[in-house]
C-alpha cells in the first residue's frame, strides 16, 4: 500500500500517467506501481522508488506469471531519478550510488 499523500503526488505527476517501459512497444493493460527496493524488509515507500509499469510489464492481473517484469531494469531506472542523499539514507548494507553506477553502465543504451 502506498502512503495516501504519497499516492496523490503520485496519481497528480504526469511522469506516472504511462508505463516507464512504453518505448519497447509491448505495453498491455492498465498502469501500476511497482516498489523497486525493499529496505529493512519494507518497501521503499518514496516517490523515486516507485516506478510505473503496465500490467504486462508488472506482470499482475492477468499477466501473472506470463508478463515481462524486468526487476533489475526497474531497479535502475528508480535508482537514476534518487539524488546522493535518498540512496545515502538506504546505504548500509548495500552501497545503491555504487550500484546505481553498475546499472548505469549495463542500462546506459536502453
Amino acid at each position: 500500500m502506498i502512503p495516501k499523500p504519497l499516492l496523490k503526488e503520485i496519481l497528480d505527476d504526469t511522469y506516472y500517467k504511462k508505463c516507464v517501459r512504453h518505448k519497447e512497444g509491448s505495453c498491455k493493460g492498465r498502469i501500476t506501481f511497482e516498489h523497486t527496493h525493499i529496505y529493512g524488509g519494507k518497501q521503499i515507500q518514496e516517490k523515486w522508488a516507485i516506478i510505473p509499469l503496465c500490467a504486462f510489464h508488472h506482470g499482475v492481473g492477468v499477466y501473472q506469471d506470463k508478463g515481462d517484469l524486468k526487476k533489475e531494469l526497474g531497479q535502475w531506472i528508480a535508482l537514476t531519478r534518487a539524488t546522493d542523499e535518498e540512496l545515502e539514507r538506504i546505504s548500509k548494507a548495500i552501497d545503491y550510488k555504487a550500484r546505481k553506477n553498475y546499472l548505469n553502465d549495463k542500462y546506459k543504451h536502453y
